[in-house]
């Protein structure tokens, strides 16, 4: 009896013994799963830090080509401060020139529209959807898009709007057109944007036009609160700014001055028209064709006030 015992003792020993084992060995394994997730996800980090340096050099690389082969050359050491001046200094011809605002440090490439009574600078064009508008606070900051195409689409950059804007006082006019083959227009007797220290924050002047005023959200006072872009900073994904609960530019997968969020988003995701979505992300001009229609075409372009064109 006292041998059973015995065996029985040493039974029940080794099994605890057993799962005293198991156990330790299952929170190393666990422990050492949880460095191999940490470390994956570090290598993942890295890896689309690297994808991003190589699409940017890439970038880069296909704008400075651009800039070579698409810019006019006008063939003096005379710097412009925008096209208003290129164009009363005899140059019609509607393309990509080199421009340096007063305070700017270095020239950069720009969109001049020499129609329409000639003498504007394009800041902003959705043609396509062929650019990514989703991006960062760096990117809208310092530009980006396609400056080799007649119809490219670009972000001219917070930093140059901030550097126009600020030497004088500026018309926009915005052309919008749909899927339909149907055009109209905004305009804003004063269009200014603020410096770095207050986010590239917005001010707009008296409207006119046929599209409807979405971008001061006068078209109902009761909603003015929240659709107003007058004043809002600039938001993006990762620096948000707007004056929503959550992120706007997130949501929107877009950077623009938003509120709670918008009645205007012109940088939106690109559809063919009507779209369907969690939020109303499309490229939109509410006044025109509502929240859930993604416009075809769009043009921001600015000139001075006091523009009178040389017409010699």
């Amino acid at each position: 009896m006292e041998m059973i015992l015995s065996f029985i003792l040493i039974a029940t020993t080794l099994m605890m013994g057993g799962e005293s084992w198991a156990l330790e060995n299952c929170s190393q394994e666990q422990a050492r799963l949880r460095a191999q997730v940490q470390q994956l996800e570090i290598r993942v980090k890295q890896q689309q830090v690297t994808i991003a340096q190589l699409l940017h050099e890439r970038e880069v690389q296909f704008l400075d080509k651009g800039e070579e082969n698409s810019v006019i050359d006008l063939g003096s050491k005379r710097q412009y401060a925008d096209c208003s001046e290129i164009f009363n200094d005899g140059y019609k011809r509607s393309g990509f020139y080199k421009i340096k605002p007063l305070q700017s440090p270095a020239e950069f490439p720009v969109y001049c529209d020499m129609s329409d009574g000639g003498g504007w600078t394009v800041i902003q064009r959705r043609s396509d959807g062929s650019e990514n508008f989703n991006r960062g606070w760096n990117d809208y900051e310092n530009g980006f898009g396609n400056f080799v195409q007649r119809n490219g689409e670009y972000w001219l950059g917070n930093k140059n709007l901030h550097l126009l804007t600020t030497q004088g006082d500026y018309t926009l006019k915005i052309n919008l057109e749909d899927f339909e083959k149907n055009s109209c227009y905004a305009q804003y007797k004063t269009f200014k944007v603020g410096d770095e220290k207050n986010s590239y924050d917005l001010h707009i002047g008296d409207y006119s036009g046929t599209a409807g005023d979405s971008l001061s959200g006068t078209f109902h006072p009761e909603v003015q609160w929240w659709a107003s872009h007058q004043r809002m900073k600039f938001s993006t994904w990762d620096r948000d700014n707007d004056n929503y609960k959550g992120n706007c530019a997130e949501e929107d997968q877009s950077g623009w001055w938003f509120n709670r969020c918008h009645s205007a988003n012109l940088n939106g995701v690109y559809y063919s028209g009507p779209y369907t979505a969690e939020t109303d992300n499309g490229v939109v001009w509410y006044t025109w064709r509502g929240w859930w229609y993604s416009l075809k075409s769009v043009v921001m372009k600015i000139r001075p006030n006091d523009f009178i064109p040389n017409i010699i």
